[in-house]
């Protein structure tokens, strides 16, 4: 089962100054930041995808600036990302459309011809064909339900998905051997899923990608996934498109999945509330820890508008968050206790996350008693110490304090390497089972 990144440029400034919380002023992202595999120093997944849309272009903006578009077009996936093949051995290259960022099209803005050139001149190992995201999802039984509309609307890019397969396989072969045509799935309902899986196994497709997924619970991927294999067979490879529900994976192991591309142990560092920082358990499993949320006062919208407001002055919130941080620093150290460290943090939480430190409502008290509970649980348990990844290892302390792109990307790497570890666990797990 191959671990996919789906990248979306998610590199960090490596001479990053976390005292003065700035880069240097030399800094040219592009060239001087790192990847996940630069940081690391080896590549915690087994491949990455690149989304058509995240490039951009003409038809779709992307998330690359222009210089970055022409020189990815111009050197190809593995040199603009610097995973080069002969530094990472055996890895994969996957490429798709990204199909949610043109949802609102009546078509796809690509054609199959488009996007075989792309994967061949961008030399992916993986090219998935032109698919229009379809959002219902409904169990079989329930298909009815669905307003005619709706269905109609849904039934009609199911045959877009279809004919682009058809064509883009069609079409992959006047490049030969340059890379593996994925055909992908679109359906409303496991049935649906499954007709569309069994076209592309008669079309001549050797390995299917799973589209739609990411809205759904992991009990409803497993039936879709379950009425694929039942319709297929194994003898397909099956590749699980945006799997969300990643850290749940062990709970597919019957369905065979040979591969998935998730983003969420990176994205899960700075946009889950609570959940922010994976450490493995000895016993096999992740186990989630809270982030300390300590914001820049100057540059914080809430904390701001407070300012503004007279609640608090500026050289307050600003002395406050000084507290905090130097405290955290000196529990590091061991020069604090982690009831100190607390004490200081939890006067910076306060008005960052209720707007006062004084006449709480019941609401707001529940709320404070339960962020310090998490960060006493994380500051009891340290578990950026006991981490021997190079970013807990050269950033410390650093890792866990939530404040801004660079530490809170460097989490995210950390969060993709401990996932990797999770996945290889279980993998050992069920070949002695």
């Amino acid at each position: 089962m191959k671990f996919i990144f789906a990248d979306s440029l998610d590199y960090v400034d490596p001479r990053y100054d976390f005292l003065e919380d700035r880069s240097p002023s030399d800094r040219e992202p592009y060239w001087d930041d790192f990847y996940p595999h630069e940081l690391l120093g080896y590549a915690p997944y087994d491949g990455i995808l690149v989304s058509r849309a995240i490039v951009g272009g003409n038809k779709v903006s992307g998330k690359y600036t222009d210089a970055q578009a022409q020189r990815f077009q111009r050197v190809g996936a593995r040199e603009f990302l610097r995973f080069r093949e002969a530094d990472y051995p055996g890895s994969f290259v996957f490429g798709d459309c990204g199909a949610f960022t043109y949802h609102e099209m009546e078509t796809p803005p690509y054609t199959s011809e488009e996007m075989v050139d792309f994967y061949g001149d961008g030399q992916f190992t993986h090219g998935c064909s032109i698919d229009h995201i379809i959002f219902d999802y409904v169990e079989d039984h329930e298909a009815h339900d669905l307003e005619p509309g709706r269905l109609e609307e849904n039934r009609r890019r199911f045959e877009i998905t279809s004919a682009n397969a058809e064509e883009f396989l069609q079409q992959s072969k006047r490049i030969g051997n340059s890379f593996t045509p994925m055909g992908v799935v679109q359906g409303w309902s496991p049935a649906s899923m499954a007709e569309a899986a069994l076209r592309l196994k008669k079309m001549g497709y050797k390995y299917i990608a799973i589209g739609g997924m990411v809205p759904l619970r992991a009990p409803q991927i497993k039936t879709v996934l379950t009425a694929i294999r039942e319709a297929v067979g194994n003898d397909l490879n099956m590749h699980v498109l945006g799997f969300a529900k990643a850290e749940e994976i062990h709970q597919f192991s019957d369905v065979n999945i040979t591969s998935f591309d998730t983003t969420s142990p990176l994205l899960r560092a700075f946009k889950d509330s609570t959940r922010n920082y994976y450490a493995l358990k000895p016993e096999g499993g992740i186990e989630y820890f809270s982030a300390i949320r300590i914001p820049q006062a100057i540059e914080n919208n809430s904390l701001k508008n407070l300012a503004k407001q007279g609640v608090y002055s500026q050289e307050d919130l600003i002395n406050r968050e000084a507290r905090a941080l130097n405290a955290l620093r000196a529990f590091d150290r061991g020069e604090a206790d982690a009831h100190e460290a607390l004490e200081d943090v939890m006067a910076y939480t306060a008005p960052l996350a209720v707007g006062r430190d004084d006449r709480h409502s019941d609401k707001e008290k529940r709320k404070l008693d339960s962020l310090r509970e998490k960060y006493k649980r994380t500051l009891e348990h340290r578990p950026w110490q006991s981490c021997d990844c190079s970013v807990c290892r050269t950033a410390g302390v650093e890792t866990i304090i939530f404040r801004a792109s660079n530490r809170n990307k460097r989490r995210g790497i950390h969060n993709i390497q401990a996932y990797q570890k999770h996945i290889r666990k279980i993998e050992k797990a069920e070949e002695h089972a």
